[in-house]
């Protein structure tokens, strides 16, 4: 880490109130990427920063953390590793803290299980002392170039924080087809909630999975594998083009690399706004481990000829679906043939994605915002929101950005640069060192003939 002297500008005694005290920086939501933007703020000299949550302590899609589940990005895609690798705040810190450095060498694996990730990150939150939990976000003002955040613990009380720059981390919610809308209940749910909701699945004779992204995939291989699924059809459909693997070659990975960030962001909005959903290989595919090991379920499954007990469709719409009986009827449209089918079913997962959240605790600021013509955000290079002068104070955005930043936008492999951006930008010097060229590819026109 490369820090310039002295602290930055205007740190407060720790020994003044809540009441009076103004912080550097106040995070709303502690999700991995405001995590990692803590973690780094923790080494920075001087600098006061306060995170709020709502929930009790850190979650990371707990309905999603299932047995032999790992993540999509190597183990250096922690909090802090890709801009500090020094730091206590590291996977290799973490592993250390709990005498697992042996075993993760012999393991061999760059790629955690999913649940580990989420006990490293746990482990982090519950040692920073400007994390606060229990404290739900209600409204923010903004006066004088401060914020006030107005919040609640989860006992009723109200209390209120201050600070002179703004970060939301308040990630994205689970988004259901609209024909599942009002059929909401134990047995249609969002992937979100599968491992909570599985054990009501046992014994049923037909499952549906809806989505085949990466989640869509976990959650069909997990009700492959189950003992409590084992005389259930298994039903896999998608209206994505194919069950197709994610992108990872080593220079289409360098899609999540700050320089592709930055060619993005200056790309025309419409340009952008074309390019994302082409990109879809990139950022909602599948592992291939995760397809290696279905298409070895199945072909195990159908030794000697035996009923594979599964069927995947993929090119499949959702129109329309209805309760029917003990069950669910739904209707499909086929793409590419352009044929309506329908299918019964006892129960559905639908791995169906998120959408940004509403903060609707911006309330009172929200007309300072500046958005583009389909009511988007604004975001600047530096992740901050364009606003109009009367909002003197900043505020920065995390995973809010795939219109203006790219598909890197919720890329666990970015969390640690755009936390160390974020930073920089609000102290106006470099406290983090961050590279200039962090890929081969050259992503745009060049500057001059031949170069």
């Amino acid at each position: 880490m490369t820090s310039a002297p002295g602290p930055l500008p205007g740190p407060v005694p720790p020994s003044r109130s809540d009441d009076d005290r103004v912080h550097d920086v106040v995070g709303v939501g502690l999700g991995p990427f405001n995590l990692a933007l803590a973690a780094l703020a923790d080494a920075v000299p001087g600098l006061d920063p306060l995170f709020l949550e709502a929930r009790p302590s850190f979650s990371w899609h707990p309905g999603l953390l299932l047995e032999g589940a790992r993540l999509q990005v190597p183990f250096l895609a922690d909090l802090v590793s890709l801009v500090d690798p020094t730091s206590r705040w590291s996977f290799l810190s973490y592993l250390r803290e709990h005498d697992r450095l042996f075993p993760f060498y012999f393991a061999e694996h760059f790629h955690v299980p999913r649940r580990e990730y989420d006990d490293y990150c746990r482990w982090v939150a519950r040692q920073l002392p400007s994390c606060r939990f229990d404290a739900l976000v209600t409204a923010v003002h903004h006066e004088d170039g401060v914020f006030t955040v107005e919040y609640a613990a989860a006992d009723g009380t109200r209390a209120a924080a201050r600070g002179r720059a703004l970060v939301l981390g308040i990630g994205t919610e689970p988004v259901l087809p609209e024909p599942l809308a009002d059929l909401v209940g134990e047995r249609v749910f969002h992937a979100a909630d599968y491992a909570d909701r599985a054990p009501g699945l046992a014994g049923l004779g037909d499952v549906t999975v809806l989505g085949s992204g990466q989640s869509g995939a976990e959650v069909f291989l997990d009700l492959l594998r189950s003992p409590a699924h084992r005389d259930a059809h298994v039903r896999w459909l998608t209206r994505s083009p194919a069950f197709a693997p994610m992108e990872y070659s080593k220079l289409g990975l360098e899609h999540f690399t700050p320089d592709y960030t930055r060619y993005f962001h200056a790309l025309p909005q419409q340009v952008k706004d074309r390019v994302v959903p082409a990109q879809w290989q990139l950022y909602k595919g599948i592992s291939a481990d995760t397809i290696a090991e279905i298409h070895d379920v199945l072909y195990e499954r159908g030794i000697a000829g035996a009923p594979v007990g599964a069927s995947l469709r993929a090119q499949c719409e959702l129109l329309g679906a209805r309760a029917d009986g003990n069950g669910y009827e739904l209707t499909f449209r086929h793409r590419e043939q352009d044929r309506e089918f329908s299918v019964r079913t006892e129960a559905v997962v639908a791995a169906s994605g998120y959408a940004q959240r509403e903060p609707g605790f911006l309330a009172p600021v929200a007309k300072l915002l500046h958005t583009d013509d389909r009511g988007r955000p604004v975001v600047g290079e530096d992740l901050r929101l364009a606003a109009d002068p009367e909002l003197t104070a900043p505020i920065h955005v995390q995973n809010a950005e795939l219109h203006t930043h790219g598909v890197g936008a919720p890329d666990l492999g970015l969390g640690a640069w755009r936390a160390a951006t974020i930073l920089n930008s609000l102290a106006g010097r470099t406290v983090y060192r961050l590279p200039e060229r962090t890929a081969f590819t050259s992503f745009g026109a060049p500057s001059r003939e031949g170069r």
